[in-house]
Order: structure tokens, then C-alpha cells, then sequence
């Protein structure tokens, strides 16, 4: 990989990692531009760590506060042992799925028509859920049944294109959750879940012996890891002031991108 690829794809990976917009959508369009070959599994796994840090460093309070309980230290609340809890749970879904499906979405769904659809599918689905009424539920309303099924949507997200943050903001939405609660929580249950990513890819590196550039693998780490820690600050401070529709419009211009170049 070149250097302007690596930098170009890293950034992309980190901040559309949490944004509603599609990942898989964003590397396809970078591709088809510019005639990248696919980035490999050695980049991906680079930018999954990236993106995992972010998340951990940006939520390593919430996260000190789930774990605490369980330390035998005292501290810590009830509420935020039950929200660790949640979150768990509902990442497993989402994980056993992506351990089973993985090989079969590879080689049959990561087509750019699919990721077009999608993109624009899933576009409108977040618009709807974004404009019902009466949704004020926070944080402290998060049990396990609406965490479960917020992690059951996840398994969506399997399908390019889908967006892993945008499937679970609908469904957070859907359930009656205020913007900033849907979205928390959607960024919080994604670091166990890239967390497995990460760890499957690594695996699959050693398997296959697979060469490293330590050089361009530390840089997609860093770079990823910045641009999707700046992606969360900046998201949750924006998102009360101008909403998820910015999202839906770019979404939906994007997807008529995709199809323009497919067709």
C-alpha cells in the first residue's frame, strides 16, 4: 500500500467506524475512485485496534465504573454494573453471527450494488426512527431487553453497507431512546464487538503468516485511532444541535453515488 492510501483509508475507517454512514460503503467509493486494490487483512486488523483504543480512551470513565463493581473494591454503582452487563450480552449476537457468517459474506455480499442499496435502505429506516415523537428515554432506562435487542439489529451490520453505529441508533431510536442515549450506547457496544473483530484478524494473521510493514501498520493504528476518537467528541457534541437527518442526506447521496458508478 501506498502512503496516501494508507492514510487516506485509516482516516475514513476511523471516523466512519462511528458515524451512521457506512464504513464498507466509504473504502468501495475510495477504491472505485482512485483504483485501490483491497486494503488486506494486515490494514484491516491495523484499523480495528485504531478504532478500538478510540473507543476505550474516550469511554475509559464509563468503562472504569462498569468494571469497578467487580473488582471487590467497592465504588462503582448498580446502574453501571447492570449497563456492563447489557453490554456484554448484547454483543454476543453480533459476534456469534459474525464467527459463522463471516466467510459467506466475504464472498457474497461485499458487492457494491448490495453496499448501494443498503446505504440508502438503511438511510431511510434511521430518518424514520429519527422523526417519530416521544422518545425520551436515557441511559438510566437501558435494561437488558432493549440492550438485547439493539445487539440483535447489530447482526445487520454483517451486511455491507448496513453501518454498524447507524443499525444500532435506529433501533436505540425505535425503542424511545433520546439521540445522545442511542448513540452512547451504540458506541459503547461496539468496542466488545471490535474488540472480537480485531482479535479474529490477528488470529488469521498468524495462521497465515501473514508479512507485516510495521511502519505503515503502526501509522494505520495511529491514525485510525485519532480520527475515531475526534469522530466520537465531535459527533456527541454536534448531535444535539443538528440531529441524525445530515446523516440520512448524506447517506442517501452517497448511495445514489455508488449506483451511479455501478450502472
Amino acid at each position: 500500500m501506498s502512503l496516501i492510501q494508507i492514510v487516506v483509508l485509516a482516516l475514513i475507517q476511523g471516523l466512519t467506524e462511528f458515524l451512521p454512514v457506512s464504513s464498507s460503503a466509504h473504502l468501495i467509493l475510495g477504491s472505485k475512485i482512485f483504483g485501490w486494490p483491497d486494503q488486506g487483512l494486515v490494514f484491516d486488523v491495523a484499523t480495528h485496534l485504531g478504532t478500538l483504543f478510540a473507543a476505550v480512551v474516550y469511554f475509559r470513565k464509563d468503562l472504569w465504573q462498569m468494571v469497578l463493581p467487580w473488582l471487590g473494591r467497592g465504588g462503582g454503582d448498580e446502574a453501571a454494573r447492570r449497563l456492563g452487563v447489557t453490554l456484554l450480552v448484547a454483543s454476543i449476537p453480533a459476534i456469534a453471527a459474525g464467527g459463522l457468517l463471516y466467510g459467506w459474506v466475504e464472498s457474497s455480499l461485499r458487492n457494491v450494488g448490495i453496499i448501494a442499496f443498503t446505504t440508502i435502505g438503511f438511510g431511510l429506516l434511521l430518518w424514520w426512527a429519527d422523526i417519530r415523537s416521544g422518545r425520551s428515554k436515557t441511559m438510566q432506562d437501558m435494561n437488558l431487553r432493549s440492550g438485547l435487542l439493539i445487539g440483535l439489529a447489530q447482526m445487520l451490520a454483517l451486511v455491507p453497507g448496513t453501518s454498524r453505529s447507524g443499525i444500532t441508533i435506529t433501533l436505540g431510536r425505535l425503542l424511545g431512546f433520546d439521540a445522545e442515549t442511542a448513540a452512547r450506547f451504540s458506541f459503547l457496544l461496539s468496542i466488545p464487538v471490535i474488540a472480537a473483530a480485531g482479535g479474529y484478524g490477528v488470529l488469521r494473521m498468524l495462521l497465515h503468516a501473514a508479512p507485516i510493514d510495521w511502519a505503515q501498520f503502526v501509522l494505520a493504528v495511529v491514525l485510525s485511532a485519532l480520527a475515531g476518537w475526534l469522530c466520537i467528541a465531535a459527533f456527541l457534541a454536534l448531535l444535539q444541535r443538528v440531529g441524525l437527518v445530515p446523516f440520512v442526506i448524506y447517506r442517501l447521496a452517497l448511495g445514489v453515488l455508488l449506483l451511479w458508478l455501478t450502472f
